[in-house]
């Protein structure tokens, strides 16, 4: 087993300098496409237009709140056609490094969805410096519970986060529900070019609003809970998505944490998406052909 331990990720970058370490942990650096400044502007601009075409096409649920805080709310992107209840619901965690974007761009994932009878919701969150690790992982797993009290009816419910958002929702499959009112039953989870293992980055310029410790970073690593989420998510098909382009560092977690799964005897797929980077690996989420969608689609189907 190769679960995550501190001196298994000590390992892997203990001997590598700051500035590289940094690089290694910046996407924007590793896109083929375009400048690093380009990539970000093209992703956001990306996003945004695909969210304003995701509601024009559903009917929209904007600002929902799932608590009492200004950042929890979600956006509902419902099924064009079908049945009022008894059809699916993606869950979009969206990404940022935990301190960037947010739900106004998250709901790109409905343009081939809601036509097929699907729903989505995308889910907003404190964003650091406001909101910081502890608070974040807790309000989506609220965000959780939220959507599945107030949708009951559905025939079940999928995850997908990108790169933050993979590792906020690999959280919410590590969750220990008994402190909850409900047990969700979550049967996919997509994680999109994530971050399994947040001791790399403590050093780095990415905890500087986050302000992470070590005890901190370790009790919201998905890959030092793999036991918990054995016991929450034994029933749900993981893929682990990576970007062709992605760093070394970003592929060897996604790579390790998907072997972890693998070797606890979990239902895990790993997809290595060729022709993408970072950024356009989720952005091509509104494509019904892209390879991820359609496994999306055909892990609903058998579901």
């Amino acid at each position: 087993m190769v679960l995550f331990s501190p001196a298994h990720t000590m390992a892997l970058w203990k001997g590598m300098k700051k500035d590289e370490l940094e690089r290694q942990y910046s996407p924007s650096q590793w896109s083929h496409r375009m400048s690093a400044d380009d990539v970000i502007k093209s992703h956001v601009a990306s996003l945004k237009e695909g969210t304003l075409k995701a509601r024009s096409l559903a009917k929209t649920l904007l600002d929902v709140p799932y608590g009492d805080g200004d950042g929890e709310k979600l956006d509902v992107y419902m099924p064009t056609n079908g049945p009022s209840q008894g059809f699916p619901i993606v869950i979009y965690i969206h990404g940022g490094y935990w301190q960037f974007l947010s739900k106004e761009e998250s709901g790109f994932m409905a343009v081939p969805l809601v036509q097929r009878g699907v729903a989505v919701a995308a889910v907003g969150y404190d964003i650091a410096p406001k909101g910081n690790m502890d608070l974040i992982v807790s309000q989506v797993r609220s965000s959780i519970v939220s959507i599945v009290q107030k949708y009951s009816h559905t025939s079940g419910v999928y995850l997908c986060g990108h790169s933050a958002g993979a590792h906020l929702a690999a959280m919410v499959l590590c969750t220990d529900w008994s402190q909850y009112s409900m047990t969700p039953q979550i049967k996919g989870a997509f994680l999109v070019s994530g971050i399994y293992d947040l001791l790399p980055i403590l050093s780095t310029y990415v905890n500087e609003p986050l302000k992470m410790t070590e005890d901190v970073a370790l009790r919201n690593s998905p890959g030092q809970l793999v036991p918990q989420l054995k016991q929450s998510s034994s029933a749900c098909h993981i893929v682990v998505a990576v970007a062709q382009n992605d760093s070394p560092e970003f592929r060897c977690q996604s790579e390790n944490f998907f072997k972890d799964l693998e070797s606890m005897g979990l239902t895990v797929t790993f997809e290595d998406v060729p022709d993408t980077d970072h950024f356009n690996v989720i952005e091509r989420f509104v494509d019904e052909d892209y390879q991820l969608t359609q496994l999306l689609l055909k892990i609903m189907e058998k579901n």
